[in-house]
């Protein structure tokens, strides 16, 4: 014996009225303690900020073209799209250019130099990592790591100790490189 179609129609309207009602009920559950936030206007401002959050823009406090903006000064800007201070970059560069470059990573702040080995001691070679530490040019804003390798009996290189007062020249010369760098680029403004 089969069932009157009518009941199975009233069945599924019935369920139907169920989930929707069960759906509703969820949804109005959800968002029931929500505070709608508007965009902001004062008078006579034409950015509007959201809630207390000032806006933000990918061209900094200044825009893009805002030449009457307050711009920071030489020394505490980074020098632009690199991820340290350019005038110490720059110097490290000048400072081991006849050195053979391995890695350089502007963003970083890290040079890495090859295996040097000058002309006049054939039996000792050397290698630099140039660390760039801040954005502001500091006196600790550079770290110089320094290698040395001398040639044994046998022909083979190996480690040799370096002298802390070389290291200590090559941070000063970088040092004194990135001042000069930066008065001239004070001077040309």
């Amino acid at each position: 014996m089969s069932l009157p179609a009518f009941p199975r129609a009233a069945s599924r309207q019935l369920s139907g009225l169920i989930f929707g009602l069960a759906v509703v009920l969820t949804l109005n559950a959800c968002g029931s303690d929500t505070k709608a936030v508007y965009p902001e206007k004062g008078r006579g401002d034409t950015s509007p900020t959201w809630g207390e959050k000032p806006r933000e823009t990918i061209f900094g406090d200044c825009g893009l073209f805002d030449t009457s903006c307050k711009r920071k000064s030489a020394q505490e800007a980074s020098g632009g799209g690199i991820g340290v201070n350019a005038f110490l970059w720059r110097a490290a560069l000048d400072t081991f250019a006849f050195m053979p470059l391995s890695s350089a990573d502007p963003f970083g702040g890290v040079i890495i130099t090859d295996w040097y080995q000058p002309p006049e001691s054939q039996n000792e070679r050397f290698k630099t990592q140039i660390y760039i530490l801040d954005k502001v040019l500091r006196a600790d804003g550079v770290k110089v790591n320094l290698f040395r390798q001398v040639k044994d009996s046998s022909g083979a290189w190996a480690d040799a100790q370096t002298d802390a007062k070389t290291v200590v020249d090559l941070e000063n010369s970088i040092l004194t490189r990135a001042r000069q760098l930066r008065t001239a680029s004070q001077d040309a403004n």
